[in-house]
């Protein structure tokens, strides 16, 4: 058995420790977005693999036998082509997939579909906005001027940001709901746009616009090709056993 480990998230890097506790031979890919990203306990690589023809290539080069798909769930160009890639090289998938944030008692949520729907919905007067979606999709903001943007980002900025009033934040997470509360209260916000990344990393953010009172623009999640997905990491370390007895 070998395994590609589609990383980048939290859950991810559990993963990487439950394969190195198990002594199961696997390699941990990051599509290379930040750029300091954290060491994990198995070999890494960083880059993408040239779409499905290049993955198909990597699965084949590599002796890969099996893939986990624990890549972001806004990630879904890399879910799309591990689907595939693992079709045509008759490579066992898996993802493990958070949960979706729901709304609950106290929320203001907008749902929209994607991030060109995110920005249609703050036009408006100027306002204070929280735009908690990372640095890859800022410029789809920047029909949308007017507004005063608190921007945190896991890595400062190359270049111009494309939002002429904007505040920069550099931290990694997870975050408390304390430390988030304060830092909009800090800016002022009066609104949130996040995506509906679920998990317990970012939701400090969703719980403190809940006990502020504040509106959030919740961005939906992509729709990805179906595949097999679990939740949880023993659900992973399930299916690779499983795998095994069978000697797939």
């Amino acid at each position: 058995m070998r395994v590609l480990l589609l990383g980048g998230t939290t859950e991810a890097g559990l993963v990487a420790r439950a394969l190195q506790g198990a002594g199961i031979e696997a390699v941990y890919s990051y599509a290379g977005r930040t750029e300091t990203p954290v060491v994990q306990p198995l070999p890494q690589r960083v880059g993408g693999f040239g779409g499905v023809e290049g993955l198909v290539g990597y699965l084949g080069a590599e002796e890969i036998t099996h893939v986990i798909d624990a890549t972001h769930p806004f990630a879904a160009g890399m879910s799309a082509n591990a689907v595939a890639a693992c079709a045509a090289a008759k490579v066992a998938l898996l993802a493990l997939e958070r949960e979706p944030w729901v709304a609950g008692v106290g929320d203001r949520w907008t749902h929209v579909a994607d991030i060109a729907g995110a920005a249609e919905a703050l036009t408006g007067p100027a306002r204070r906005v929280f735009l908690a979606i990372g640095r890859q999709h800022l410029a789809g903001f920047a029909s949308q001027p007017q507004h005063h943007y608190l921007l945190r980002l896991v890595d400062p900025p190359q270049g111009a940001v494309p939002l002429p009033q904007a505040q920069i934040v550099v931290a990694r997470g997870p975050f408390d709901v304390a430390g988030d509360t304060g830092l909009m209260r800090e800016h002022g916000t009066e609104i949130v746009v996040a995506k509906n990344a679920g998990g317990k990393g970012a939701v400090a953010k969703i719980a403190a616009a809940r006990g502020l009172g504040l509106p959030v623009i919740m961005i939906d999640r992509p729709v990805v090709p179906d595949r097999p997905v679990v939740r949880n990491v023993a659900g992973v370390m399930d299916w690779l056993a499983h795998s095994a007895r069978l000697g797939v």
